[in-house]
């Protein structure tokens, strides 16, 4: 969430960044300026009301203490000035109310070293991985069609028990998802991150605080019922929200975080978009990075967070890309962003497998987490996360980029000691 104070102070930077993401939450912001105004101007007519109001209380209270008589004309105007206070309170809950809604829907400020662009297409790719790329002898098959001839991917079945775009791995598929869930958390925890295990179901204000409501609720899943849950979309959001309505003390932070979890998106709006296969499914398993810390240190921070992403992508050997995504391509929450994508031989392209974002502040105001610096002042904290990676497409990379002409799979070394076996 943006700082109030910048909105009053100074809020062209919120305007100038909204435009740079390309002017689809001008709507918002207007209305939140409108807003505002409206409220200070009712602010100011209650401050009145009320210096009214004490004015003829002191009046009341003298002629009392004299012994005169109270004049009914202005017990009546007392009674109506309370009316007034009273129809002004409630305006101003409103009012309130409808600011916090408008705030909500407010995407994080870019931060000035973002590239700026108008699509996706002025994303800038700041490395890229040439040492394991393949030259194939034979065209190379997709992932779906690798899984399902060696059966050890059945989307029929899926499709039968759950519908469109879920995946059943079998044998040593399901051997290898495994093995990467395992190998990724091992890799992560020997870098000093602390596993968790957290729940796969959150509620409403849990879901709030991290930026995914109430501006994406059509991507979510909802559980009907009496209580207001929500299936995960990612880890990021327990995780991140561990320290919510906390104040942490400096000497403690950074904190860093991995979690393995399932992960439920309805992918609203793809329709068409990768609708077979591994790449955009409604469940897939991720294992996430999150990391809580100081506004100093937070870019960083994202540095070292991205290179512990790809440290994933290195030792298994797969070739890989990094790109910085510009203004426009940025997320909600994000101030700042790193993708990394594998290489896909199937489709001669490169595919998302990680986000590495820095959200600053934004959501820490939406959970108020903040932290004590050594000088007693109270601050912010920044949070910080990272896919360490999605599970399903490193699976689909691995499946393509290690197959081989007799329709085998081999194993990355690292995994070897993971699985048991070294083909499939």
């Amino acid at each position: 969430m943006i700082d109030i104070k910048l909105l009053r102070t100074n809020p062209q930077i919120i305007r100038d960044s909204i435009i740079e993401r390309g002017g689809r939450y001008l709507g918002y912001f207007d209305k939140l300026i409108d807003k505002d105004l409206s409220l200070r101007q009712t602010l100011k007519e209650v401050e009145e009301l009320r210096k009214k109001k004490n004015e003829i209380v002191k009046k009341i209270g003298e002629l009392k203490t004299k012994g005169s008589e109270v004049p009914f004309q202005l017990n009546e105007e007392a009674k109506e000035i309370k009316n007034k206070i009273a129809q002004k309170e409630e305006e101003l809950k409103k009012i309130e109310n409808e600011i916090k809604l408008l705030l909500l829907s407010i995407p994080n400020i870019i931060d000035e070293t973002v590239p700026k662009g108008k699509s996706p297409d002025d994303n800038v790719v700041v490395y890229e991985d040439v040492e394991n790329r393949r030259n194939f002898n034979f065209e190379p098959l997709s992932h779906l069609e690798i899984g399902e001839r060696l059966n050890i991917l059945d989307f029929d079945t899926a499709s039968k028990l759950s519908g469109s775009r879920f995946a059943l791995l079998k044998g040593k598929g399901a051997k290898l998802e495994r093995a990467l869930i395992w190998f990724m958390l091992d890799l992560h925890t020997h870098n000093g991150y602390t596993e968790i295990f957290p729940p796969f179901i959150v509620n409403r204000k849990t879901m709030t605080q991290t930026g995914q409501l109430p501006r994406f609720e059509d991507e979510l899943y909802h559980i009907s019922g009496d209580e207001d849950f929500f299936l995960i979309p990612t880890a990021e959001v327990p995780l991140t929200n561990m320290y919510a309505e906390s104040i942490l003390d400096e000497k403690d932070l950074p904190l860093k975080f991995v979690a393995y979890t399932a992960c439920f998106r309805r992918e609203a709006g793809s329709y068409g978009k990768d609708t077979k296969g591994l790449i955009r499914n409604h469940q897939f398993n991720k294992v996430e990075l999150v990391w809580i810390t100081t506004p100093d240190s937070s870019m960083e921070v994202l540095e070292r967070m991205r290179r512990d992403a790809e440290m994933v992508l290195k030792l298994l050997k797969l070739p890989y890309r990094v790109v910085e995504l510009c203004s426009y391509d940025l997320g909600f929450s994000s101030s700042k962003t790193y993708d990394l994508e594998v290489w896909m031989p199937s489709e001669k392209r490169f595919r998302e497998i990680s986000s590495c974002s820095n959200c600053k502040d934004f959501q820490a105001r939406r959970m108020n987490t903040r932290y004590r610096r050594k000088d007693g002042k109270i601050e912010y904290v920044h949070t910080l996360n990272g896919s360490g990676v999605a599970v399903g497409r490193t699976f689909a990379a691995i499946l393509e980029n290690y197959q081989n002409e007799d329709g085998s799979v081999s194993i990355p070394d690292v995994l070897v000691k993971y699985t048991g076996f070294d083909k499939i």
